[in-house]
């Protein structure tokens, strides 16, 4: 997941790092619109206030912020990042006994490894969503949308988008050319997907960077079918839009993963980071989570809001084979992200 900030507000952020980090027990590094004080009641109730958030625009930035010098207490990122950041030396694992819904975290999401106590906790799931083909309903025949080849179809030249971000384009080109598990592809299985995603590049109108963006340009009819997050979809169809979100494709399709790390030396108190975790893995939080498009890692707290709520929100159950974007190496994710910047450049 990819969003952008401006580098004013990069650079104010920046030179205000030490107020915050003195003023504050805990300091959270965080997406924006994870400040929602809805999606973590119990820390507030607790400790008579939320914790101190400062925003990053993507996670390549909030890397290279934490290496030269701020400290985060927590720092919310997704699961092909945390092989980079385990390597880095910034992070520290968790201590399994303080995550009060370790029990019943998703093991899909934490992985089996993890879960048997094979290897430390680095990273701590706390929410998911799905990516899948949105399309304007009115306009596209739901027999167009039924495989991904809907983005090499020329008929929809020019009104088609994907994610401006790496992993999802992947996760999309995997799946189009028959790969469900990007854990250890193949030299051939990683060209056939970057010659896909080179084939449908001429059919793109942009890259969308957030899901404002792309949101807009669905509503508009400029773009009648996207690879798009769940959440897209939902706020399309609360605005009347006429939407229609394929998760099962023939080929598949894919679902994200995003946490928090445990940042090594932070400037507040340790109990804290555990109480905002807890708080986000908390059954009050999960349905202001899913309001919003994100599914708790929880799953007993998922499981309370009902199938109907889920499938609403495009988190229902799938009859596809499903690409989970869990880490992968280094080596595999520089080469990816190298290929689609030479991509996006038309090369």
């Amino acid at each position: 997941m990819t969003h952008r900030t401006a580098l004013g507000t990069a650079l104010a952020l920046a030179l205000s790092i030490p107020a915050y980090a003195q003023a504050q027990d805990l300091l959270a590094f965080e997406y924006s619109g994870f400040e929602n004080p809805d999606f973590h009641q119990p820390y507030i109730a607790e400790h008579g206030t939320s914790p101190e958030f400062v925003f990053f625009g993507d996670e390549d930035e909030a890397f290279q912020r934490l290496l030269a010098g701020f400290r985060s207490d927590v720092t919310q990122i997704c699961a092909g990042s945390v092989p980079r950041w385990q390597g880095s030396g910034i992070i520290e694992p968790w201590d399994r006994a303080q995550i009060a819904a370790y029990d019943t975290l998703s093991s899909d999401l934490l992985g089996e490894d993890v879960r048997s106590g094979a290897t430390e906790l680095w990273w701590v799931p706390a929410n998911f969503g799905s990516t899948a083909v949105a399309y304007n309903a009115e306009q596209v025949p739901a027999e167009d949308v039924a495989s991904l080849s809907i983005f090499t179809n020329p008929a929809y030249a020019g009104r088609l988008s994907i994610p401006d971000n790496v992993d999802d384009a992947y996760a999309l080109a995997y799946l189009a050319t028959g790969v469900t598990n990007w854990a250890d592809v193949t030299d051939e299985q990683f060209e056939a997907a970057t010659a896909w995603l080179r084939s449908i590049h001429p059919n793109l109108l942009t890259y969308w960077v957030d899901p404002g963006e792309i949101q807009q340009l669905m509503a508009s009819g400029q773009v009648l079918a996207a690879w798009v997050w769940n959440e897209v979809p939902v706020a399309l169809a609360g605005e009347g839009f006429p939407v229609g979100f394929n998760r099962n494709t023939t080929e598949g399709s894919s679902v994200w993963l995003c946490g928090y790390v445990n940042m090594a030396d932070g400037p507040g108190a340790e109990d804290l980071a555990y109480d905002y975790i807890n708080a986000m893995h908390s059954e009050a939080s999960a349905q202001p989570l899913l309001d919003n498009g994100f599914g708790t890692a929880n799953t007993a707290a998922l499981e309370s809001l009902g199938a109907e709520q889920l499938e609403a929100a495009g988190l229902g159950s799938a009859t596809v084979p499903l690409l989970a974007q869990l880490p992968i190496s280094d080596e595999q994710r520089a080469r990816q992200a190298e290929a689609f910047e030479r991509i996006k450049a038309g090369f």
